[in-house]
């Protein structure tokens, strides 16, 4: 069991398999260049597995493969068969843009694979070509169905901006409402790689246009999850991530690894360390898998912002394509 020293469990493996991403989005990296690293800079397969590995004996219970885009690595499926074949009651899940995940989803659901979140910002082609920079509704859409089709359990994910798609969100809850997903709407969290002209929509503001046509009430959620979820009169079950709130600090259970092999603790990269020098020895692995728990801070670096006048108080640095949501 891996206990931080704020006595919290940690038991949440979140893997970036690449920086790479087919997508240009407003809210994370809009001027980019298309560009990768050389692939002796990023970890194989073979020795995230050696890693995962040594998490999975020492108590982690719940992985998820995220990006960049992680379906723009080739053979991820070859990846999850490796998880799922040594431990096959592992919570194994994906968070992907849907793009290509059309020719991929049997794949990866036989070689594992039991849960995916997909990004959908928008149900209109034009505000998801300027959320993007790209023509990709119809592709995500045919993601999502074949998703549903496969037998997985699927959540959106859904960044809500001001004056871009905020309009759209009661058509985004009643289609995922209607497709048996639920939908989580994410404020945008200002950072310096996005676009500065973007808004954040506080989520009290969310919640507003939902209760226009719905009687909501909070429920309980899982205690380390980012969500806070509401219900509304028929039961269906849907969520609010507020990323400049603290609350969820305090049952955080999560470390990150990154393609390049750098061991995040939170958020941000402070303390973070790589593993490839001790790739060689689960023993070594084992040291800096719980040097990075010990070195867990308490809170992120945006603990305690109010939205002022609809502005953050502080513009963050973190790469989200680096770490991953």
């Amino acid at each position: 069991m891996l206990i931080d020293k704020f006595e919290r469990k940690v038991d949440y493996l979140r893997i970036s398999v690449t920086q790479r991403c087919n997508f240009r989005c407003q809210y994370c990296m809009p001027e980019k260049p298309f560009e990768w690293l050389p692939k002796e800079e990023i970890l194989s397969y073979e020795e995230m597995f050696s890693f995962i590995k040594v998490s999975i004996d020492n108590g982690i219970k719940k992985i998820r493969l995220t990006g960049g885009e992680p379906l723009v690595r080739d053979d991820l499926d070859k990846l999850i068969s490796m998880i799922y074949e040594y431990k096959n009651d592992i919570d194994l899940a994906l968070t992907t843009n849907g793009y290509l995940l059309k020719n991929q989803i049997h794949k990866l659901k036989n070689a594992g694979l039991k849960r995916i979140n997909i990004s959908l910002d928008s149900l209109n082609k034009e505000t998801m070509w300027y959320i993007t920079k790209k023509d990709v509704l119809c592709a995500v859409m045919e993601g999502i169905e074949a998703a549903l089709d496969a037998g997985l359990f699927v959540k959106l994910n859904t960044v809500v901006m001001k004056d871009i798609n905020d309009f759209e969100i009661m058509e985004l809850y009643e289609f995922a409402k209607s497709k048996g997903m639920q939908i989580r709407f994410i404020e945008y969290m200002e950072n310096e790689s996005a676009n500065d002209t973007l808004k954040t929509l506080p989520s009290r503001e969310v919640l507003e246009k939902i209760m226009k046509k719905h009687i909501i009430e909070e429920v309980p959620k899982n205690e380390s999850s980012a969500a806070k979820l509401y219900k509304d009169e028929s039961g269906y079950i849907f969520g609010i991530i507020e990323p400049y709130d603290d609350s969820f600090c305090k049952t955080c259970n999560r470390i990150r690894l990154s393609a390049e092999g750098d061991l995040i603790p939170c958020l941000y990269f402070e303390d973070s360390l790589n593993i490839k020098s001790s790739l060689q020895s689960n023993e070594k692995l084992l040291e800096v898998l719980k040097t990075v728990i010990k070195n867990k801070p308490e809170k992120n670096k945006w603990t305690h912002q109010t939205l002022i006048f609809d502005e953050p108080q502080e513009i963050s640095s973190r790469a989200f394509y680096y770490t991953g949501g």
